[in-house]
């Protein structure tokens, strides 16, 4: 169980985090959460495709890099075999926590920075000082900083991303069966994509509306990298050669 704690100069002076990439940093994961303004990086790689979260029920797009869980077949040992790593994976070990202001009205709450400090990548004795000696952030930790905004400003997109999707109808649920060399088959299953069918059949007024909130490229992109189902597929059958 991971433990996020607030991340603080007198608490955690001493830390550094490894920025090694392999399984015992727990890169192996199926897919990763991505966000409409890294859409065309993502594409680039990676199938997009969309799930629900298991609590709320509220649909969100990630990024595909296995077909079974904990399998990433992008990672090749110490490797990461892409050309652009997820934001969601970049931000390890660090993730945004909510704080109430002290001067605040009507509850609210201020983004802050919170680190897993049961992440394989946090140690004592190697990888990127969180602090320097004067107690100030690290340029590794601005940056951190920095990618944990664009973070922060990604789930309020995909919330007007999804939203804007579902008014128009355009997710639908899909099975893919893959049949690997070995003859045997790998089912990919609760998923969702765009419905082509729908997209083209949407009315200039809705296509539009969609192109003024800036989600047209993104639903185009994400429709486009389905094509790299097939790069995945291969790769998986690499492994089994």
């Amino acid at each position: 169980m991971s433990e996020y704690l607030l991340l603080s100069q007198s608490a955690h002076g001493k830390l550094k985090v490894i920025t090694d990439r392999g399984a015992a940093y727990g890169d192996n994961q199926m897919h990763a959460m991505t966000f409409p303004f890294e859409f065309r990086n993502i594409e680039s790689s990676y199938p997009i495709f969309f799930a629900k979260e298991g609590e709320s029920g509220q649909f969100y797009p990630l990024a595909l890099f296995g077909f079974q869980r904990d399998e990433n077949l992008y990672l090749n040992g110490n490797v990461w075999d892409a050309s652009y790593i997820p934001l969601m994976v970049e931000r390890n070990p660090f993730l945004i926590g909510f704080q109430q202001a002290p001067d605040a009205e009507n509850g609210e709450k201020t983004p802050v920075v919170s680190i897993n400090i049961d992440s394989p990548r946090v140690s004592e004795t190697e990888g990127e000082a969180l602090f320097t000696e004067s107690g100030d952030p690290s340029e590794y930790l601005q940056q951190a900083m920095q990618r944990l905004q664009t973070i922060h400003r990604g789930h309020e997109q995909n919330k007007l991303f999804i939203a804007a999707l579902l008014e128009n109808d355009l997710l639908e649920g899909f099975n893919l069966e893959v049949t690997l060399n070995d003859g045997s088959n790998n089912r990919l299953e609760g998923f969702y994509t765009i419905n082509e069918d729908k997209l083209a059949a949407l009315q200039p007024e809705a296509l539009g509306k969609l192109h003024e909130q800036g989600f047209l490229q993104a639903i185009y992109m994400a429709v486009a990298s389905f094509s790299r189902v097939t790069g995945l597929i291969g790769k998986k059958n690499a492994t089994l050669a």
